[in-house]
């Protein structure tokens, strides 16, 4: 027997399999990396070392208005290790500066104050100027050239008005840019929702290079990189987490080339070899990356990566906060025909984008490569409507695959961590 734990919401689910029906269980070495020192420690070592750029104190040296672009409550950034130090850092470099935190919410939901106080912690969320960014707001947004891409690059005015912007971030494998972190502080994070439909449009995310783990040809990426440039960010604080949302690597320093050492480092630790087979269970590893059925996506393509064609995905999420979209919701639950929905996108011209439609995208590709069974805390009618099939146990959802597969020996892989691993 091997029992496995499946990060779900703020728990684990635990699971023992049969030792003739478990392939294999990909995982990422990155959870048993042993980090330098403490989490703190990490980030002041890495801001005292910085990636081909001067200190954040020198950069602050003598400007007024400066920016710190940090991310929304969607993301596991440990801001209580991080921004405590910027801050410390920019006002040596610079006492009298204005300081402006800016929420990186990119399409999201506005963050709350609940959200903010438990993201900084009290202090930093009673005395410090928290913005949080509006994609919609376009009294609040600037147009700054024009992306490789051929669309408009519109960010927040407040990012565009900083004689130093610099941001927070954390990096880890990301299921169509490559990697998150660096530069896609900017965009999609401080842009207008315009700029990300057109850089997230379905041309790019059908390209072979829109995938986990890369960034060279990756075109989305080229958006992105150019969009930070363009904006000027001059500085990043990035960190690396492990699955239990410890920080074990960090870097700092220029935009391009302290991400890179962060990637670097990264696949260094989280690729695994492909295991295919008849199921593959996966995550999208627990809070806060599994409050809905939007995000969970991602966790799903690790297992796309490795299910045989035909099979099914056992995707666990707990998906407390509900589907996380309107538009991605109806784009799936409102024509029964997939292939329908997948040649309308594939129609639409770069600025012809909708909202969430890059992600019901990359799901309906899954979809039509695997059946996939869905175990979350949603009511199971809207997980069907959403061409899923429901469960709430592992139990279950394997007897339905086999059900489904027609089979009572099927083969299994299991991924505990569907978005800390880059199959290959």
């Amino acid at each position: 027997m091997k029992t496995v734990l499946f990060p779900y919401g703020k728990e684990h689910i635990e699971y023992s399999f049969k030792d003739d029906e478990l392939l294999a269980v990909l995982d990422s070495s990155i959870n048993s990396y042993k980090p330098k020192s403490s989490p703190e420690g990490l980030v002041l070592s890495a801001m005292k070392n910085p990636v081909d750029s001067p200190k954040l104190k020198i950069l602050a040296r003598g400007k007024k208005n400066v920016v710190i672009i940090a991310s929304d409550h969607t993301r596991p950034v440990p801001s209580k290790v991080i921004i405590p130090n910027m801050l410390k850092e920019i006002r040596e470099g610079a006492p009298d500066a204005k300081i402006t935190i800016l929420i990186a919410t990119g399409c999201h939901r506005g963050t709350t104050k609940d959200e903010l106080v438990s993201k900084f912690g009290k202090e930093i969320v009673q005395n410090e100027n928290i913005i949080i960014h509006d994609c919609d707001d376009t009294s609040n947004l600037v147009n700054i050239g024009t992306l490789p891409s051929g669309g408009e690059c519109i960010i927040n005015k407040i990012a565009n008005e900083a004689d130093l912007l610099v941001s927070e971030g954390f990096i880890e494998p990301h299921f169509f840019a490559g990697f998150s972190g660096g530069r896609k502080s900017l965009l999609p994070g401080v842009c207008a929702r315009e700029t990300v439909l057109s850089n997230h449009c379905s041309e790019f995310i059908d390209s072979p290079y829109s995938r986990t783990g890369i960034l060279d040809g990756n075109p989305m990426h080229a958006d992105m990189l150019w969009a930070a440039k363009k904006a000027k960010l001059a500085y990043i604080v990035n960190v690396i987490l492990n699955d239990k949302k410890e920080v074990i690597y960090a870097v700092a320093g220029d935009l391009e080339m302290a991400h890179k050492r962060g990637t670097d480092f990264l696949l260094s630790q989280c690729q695994a070899p492909k295991a295919e087979a008849d199921i593959v269970i996966t995550t999208n590893g627990g809070y806060p990356l599994d409050q809905n059925v939007y995000q969970a996506v991602k966790g799903m393509t690790a297992a796309e990566a490795t299910v045989k064609k035909g099979g099914v995905i056992i995707m666990l999420a707990k998906s407390n906060d509900g589907i996380g979209g309107d538009h991605f919701y109806h784009q799936l639950a409102d024509e029964p025909d997939i292939n329908k929905t997948m040649e309308s996108f594939r129609s639409r011209k770069r600025n012809e984008t909708v909202p969430d439609q890059w992600q019901t995208q990359v799901l309906l590709r899954v979809l039509m490569h695997a059946t996939v069974i869905y175990i979350s805390d949603m009511d199971e009618n809207i997980i069907k409507k959403m061409h899923m099939t429901p469960a709430k146990s592992v139990d279950e959802a394997i007897e339905i695959a086999k059900r489904l597969l027609k089979t009572e020996s099927p083969k299994i892989t299991a991924i505990p961590d569907g978005v800390s691993v880059i199959v290959k």
